[in-house]
């Protein structure tokens, strides 16, 4: 096919269309004559005639010795080295001949040498790609995105054989895998020079967009990254999705980091020569992939953005993170306007990512307002809601983690939406702890984390109301609450919500044991006289040890049955009610028993000796009682192994 070449000035051409047919050689006199390094003159012309004819048509793909080599640029590159300057002296050659006369028949014969010239380099271009996908990978062409902007192919055009072992020598030490990479890229980079500035453009790109392009597609198809319809997508289980979104977070930082960033340095590498080449190249490369590698996280954010499952946030936090930590990147390498399409997608993603995240987090707020369960634990334990809530807040403070990309986004989110009903509530519950890097604003993130305990800890006591027994509510909010307070010191909590928050809620915590003590044992405590009390009589001495007996069997009874979960706790609380109880009972028994010594039923008046006392106390919450019904009798039993509450509390 004939078609007149359009010469530029410089390497560059920003002119894509298809040239018309070559039908006059006048086409030529309306083209600049291209500046010559020296003056072209006609010996000159007549030279690089001569020596383009002889090489370009031994290189010429429909000639019968062409079929013997393959590749020119494989079988020496020194030919191909004296190939290139051909045509670059055809070039200006032609130049000047349409300046001197349009319709010399030197001219005829230069265009017919120019057109087998950009066919055989058309042919080389499209080898070179295709031969060497190893060496053109995307790690190969980050290592190369370095190179100078003249070529090692271009630095062997310009110097002799003594001064190309030297620069061979200087590169000894970089990888045989990187070298090799280096002289592909250079010589694709030389031959798109050529012919850009040939006006083959259209040509060199076709190729190079036809290799390069399937290879990006197969990157992605390698990477798991598969077109998604939404009819699929809005079918497929949240479990199948977890499972893609997990996958699509690794793979997405490889195909920008790598893939794409690999192939926008190589395209720019190649089509340095004209740079609305080297973008419309690359947009008609990546822009499809792009959109493709991107759809994912765009249509989980539309999903749960109507859905609303407040423990999905975290992988919605998973993929805002993933892209937003890319985005320098995804900015760097989409950066042309013909690929504004790919940003615009990005940018859309991580608003409705934003949105479903604030989203999330209301509906975990509303979920516990709402919540009506009347299952409570019959010997007030921990509430199953106790425990998905601390997990969610736990597993949100991770995310909330100093200098962690998540941190910022929380910030962002926190700070873009704050909180806005019962902020006087809140001032007075809580003071957000001065985090030590000033760098990072963690504060909206650590106001709105104390804000969802105080919505918890209150939605607690309204479950506590459900008890009928005021001392077993206490046991809940012991537990509860002890549970919160474990799981605040055990997590990122802790640095988020600060110390003077755990030393409020230790406080009230021991509050609500007090509370517990007064309600459950004060009767007990009561049943006896006071120190300060006149001595008693034979009969007031049996009364209150009937008291006082009735008292703690009843106690015991109720309590028996309650479980205290933290062991500490639990010990703690045993020894506080030993103490008051024990050295008082031990006091009244050994000063009175003997007085009633000759009573016949003093085993059934007397049925807790202080040592069985002390034991019973030892075995409460546990839940499982050792009385049982309304019998006392095995209640003077004494039982084995004396407690370590003997010895705490002043047993001698």
């Amino acid at each position: 096919m004939a078609k007149s070449v359009t010469f530029s000035t410089s390497s560059s051409t920003s002119n894509l269309s298809s040239h018309p047919s070559f039908t006059s050689l006048a086409s030529f006199n309306s083209l600049p004559a291209s500046p010559l390094s020296q003056p072209f003159s006609q010996s000159m012309m007549e030279e690089a005639l001569e020596s383009a004819e002889l090489i370009i048509k031994k290189w010429d793909p429909n000639s019968q010795s062409y079929t013997k080599i393959i590749s020119l640029f494989r079988h020496s590159r020194k030919q191909a080295k004296e190939f290139i300057r051909c045509v670059r002296d055809l070039r200006k050659a032609m130049h000047f001949l349409v300046s001197q006369d349009s319709k010399s028949d030197k001219l005829v014969l230069a265009q017919s040498l120019m057109q087998i010239g950009m066919s055989t380099l058309e042919k080389e271009f499209f080898q070179i790609l295709s031969s060497n996908r190893d060496h053109l990978d995307p790690d190969s062409t980050s290592v190369q995105s370095t190179i100078s902007s003249n070529s090692e192919f271009e630095v062997y055009m310009e110097n002799d054989d003594d001064e190309y072992d030297e620069l061979k020598k200087a590169g000894e030490s970089i990888s045989q895998v990187e070298k090799a990479s280096a002289l592909v890229m250079s010589d694709l980079k030389v031959i798109a020079e050529t012919m850009i500035s040939c006006g083959y453009g259209k040509e060199c790109i076709k190729s190079y967009k036809l290799i390069r392009k399937s290879i990006v597609d197969e990157g992605l198809h390698l990477l798991g990254i598969e077109k998604v319809k939404t009819s699929q997508f809005q079918k497929m289980d949240w479990g199948v999705l977890e499972h893609m979104i997990k996958n699509w977070v690794k793979a997405a930082k490889i195909g920008v980091t790598t893939l794409f960033k690999g192939e926008k340095l190589l395209c720019d590498h190649v089509f340095s020569a004209s740079v609305t080449i080297g973008q419309s190249c690359f947009n008609q490369i990546a822009k499809e992939a792009g959109l493709n590698l991107f759809r994912l996280p765009e249509l989980v954010a539309h999903k749960e953005k109507k859905q609303h499952h407040h423990e999905r946030i975290f992988k919605l936090l998973d993929l805002y993170a993933a892209i937003s930590d890319l985005w320098p990147d995804i900015e760097m390498i989409f950066s042309f306007d013909s690929l504004a399409s790919v940003k615009t997608l990005v940018l859309s993603t991580l608003k409705k990512l934003k949105e479903s995240i604030h989203t999330c987090l209301k509906e975990f707020e509303t979920m516990i307002h709402k919540d009506s369960s009347k299952e409570i634990s019959p010997e007030g334990g921990v509430h199953k809601l106790t425990r998905t809530t601390m997990s969610f807040i736990s597993s949100l403070s991770v995310y909330s983690r100093v200098l962690s990309v998540y941190s910022r986004v929380l910030s962002e989110i926190l700070t873009e939406h704050p909180l806005k009903r019962n902020s006087r509530l809140l001032e007075s519950y809580f003071t957000a702890p001065i985090l030590e890097d000033e760098h990072v604003n963690n504060q909206a993130c650590s106001v709105h984390i104390a804000w969802l305990i105080l919505v918890f800890l209150c939605k607690l006591d309204t479950k506590a109301e459900s008890y009928n027994d005021v001392s077993l509510s206490y046991i809940f909010l012991v537990n509860n609450l002890q549970f919160v307070i474990d799981t605040v010191c055990s997590s990122q909590l802790k640095n988020l919500i600060g110390d003077d928050w755990l030393t409020k809620h230790k406080a009230k915590l021991k509050s609500y044991a007090e509370k517990y003590e007064k309600a459950a044992w004060t009767n007990v405590f009561v049943s006896l006289p006071a120190k300060t009390s006149a001595k008693l009589s034979p009969e007031e001495a049996t009364t209150c040890f009937k008291r006082f007996h009735a008292a703690f069997a009843g106690a015991y009874l109720k309590q028996s049955s309650c479980i205290i979960v933290d062991a500490k706790l639990r010990d703690d609380l045993k020894v506080s009610i030993a103490r008051k109880l024990v050295p008082e009972y031990r006091e009244f028994y050994e000063k009175y028993l003997p007085m009633l010594r000759q009573d016949r039923n003093i085993e059934m008046l007397v049925c807790f000796k202080p040592d069985n006392l002390e034991n019973y106390l030892s075995d409460l919450f546990h839940g499982t009682p050792m009385l049982s019904g309304s019998s006392h009798s095995a209640a003077s039993a004494s039982l084995s192994s004396p407690s370590c509450f003997s010895i705490r509390c002043g047993k001698h």
